[in-house]
């Protein structure tokens, strides 16, 4: 915590409070919050049903995704993929496709083998041990308490950045909580005052707190709470400093050029390497630093084909966990095109229906259909078609 507010807020704590997560504010929390549930908790799919594979599956996607945006992706999964034996024997291309969209393709390919580990060691069901679960590729302290708790009613906590949060702002906790040793204290105090009886219930209850009320980046709903009157942050009035996290590394920027290339009715995709950031996902042909148009046909010509159009594309950027693409494109129309190592033609209708292509390049997938000379463009939008009769004239002024 920084600032002079926060200094002054410090020298008011009394004792109880500098006790933080061991203080008495803790104290009696399962009961307010278990009522306030029954009456508040949202209609989720994975809740009606809280099937050990379902909650796996809700919890995996529910990392960096917001769950409106999950709830569509848990549908199309889950019936494509009703159980861990299905999971365990999905064709790779198939399986990203059905994650296509949610990103982090690493969590679904973790999935996969961490079913094949049960398949093979736990005869097709999850265990219900949260030691047994920790094991499991791609499962962490707070997905396997998720499973073990909900699931199987197992008395382990769930601490996710809402459980952080809710708990370092009742408590005035100004520990970072990023880190693992604070973590671990707030999962020991956890454990100590949740109920036996509902262990699962009370775990979900705090995360939709932190999800509905207790919210970050400066909106909380205090009025809204139910334990409100044992709340350090409100009665304080420091909500926004807690719960306190050392600052982030600032992400790298890449300049990245993104061409879309296109034979007739094909266009040209290719697969990514086995390892690395979207391994092994396919993706539109692209560059790094931003290229000028010379440039970007000089690079068509070097694949061997002849490029007769080119129109730029709008820039747009993607953000990685660590990483943020810097995007210009420019879409290419070319003549007689073969396959090369690598990379395939395809029509555009099956990048739906096989090939997974990540969202960093979702603002130029859809320019995979459009043939150049064929549509008409608003002048507005400086969609601008090059003739192939003054092409070279074009690009030899552009230097």
């Amino acid at each position: 915590m920084t600032g002079v507010n926060k200094t002054k807020k410090r020298t008011e704590y009394t004792a109880e409070d500098a006790a933080g997560i061991g203080g008495s504010r803790l104290e009696n929390l399962p009961e307010p919050l278990l009522i306030w549930f029954g009456e508040h908790a949202r209609v989720l799919p994975w809740r009606e049903r809280p099937l050990p594979y379902y909650v796996w599956v809700s919890e995996i996607m529910l990392q960096q995704t917001r769950v409106e945006a999950v709830k569509p992706f848990f549908a199309r999964f889950t019936q494509a993929l009703p159980d861990v034996a299905s999971l365990a024997v999905c064709q790779e291309e198939r399986l990203l496709k059905l994650w296509e969209g949610l990103g982090y393709y690493n969590r679904v390919r973790n999935m996969q083998k961490a079913a094949q580990l049960v398949m093979e060691n736990y005869g097709g069901e999850l265990p219900a041990s949260y030691s047994a679960l920790l094991g499991l590729p791609g499962i962490g302290s707070y997905t396997a308490g998720a499973i073990a708790s909900i699931a199987y009613g197992k008395k382990v906590p769930a601490v996710d950045g809402n459980v952080l949060r809710v708990i370092s702002r009742i408590t005035g906790d100004a520990q970072d909580v990023m880190k693992q040793s604070v973590k671990r204290q707030y999962e020991d105090r956890l454990r100590e005052i949740m109920p036996e009886e509902a262990p699962g219930v009370f775990n979900q209850a705090l995360m939709e707190l932190g999800a509905t009320v207790c919210l970050p980046n400066g909106a909380p709903e205090c009025e809204r709470c139910p334990v409100k009157d044992r709340c350090y942050a409100k009665a304080h009035d420091c909500q926004m400093e807690l719960p306190v996290k050392a600052p982030k590394k600032a992400r790298r920027v890449e300049k990245r050029t993104v061409l879309v290339i296109r034979d007739s009715e094909r266009a040209l995709i290719r697969k990514r390497p086995s390892k690395g950031l979207l391994a092994g996902l396919y993706e539109l042909p692209n560059l790094e630093g931003w290229l000028k148009q010379r440039e970007a046909l000089d690079y068509a010509r070097d694949c061997g084909f002849r490029p007769i159009r080119i129109m730029p594309l709008p820039d747009a950027k993607h953000i990685f966990s660590h990483v943020e693409w810097q995007m210009t494109g420019y879409m290419v129309q070319v003549e007689d095109a073969e396959d090369f190592s690598g990379s395939i033609f395809i029509e555009p209708a099956r990048t739906e229906r096989e090939y997974p292509i990540p969202a960093a390049f979702s603002a130029y997938v859809k320019y995979l259909s459009i043939r150049l000379g064929q549509e008409k463009y608003e002048k507005g939008s400086e969609m601008e078609i090059i003739e192939s009769v003054l092409f070279e004239k074009k690009i030899a002024e552009e230097e």
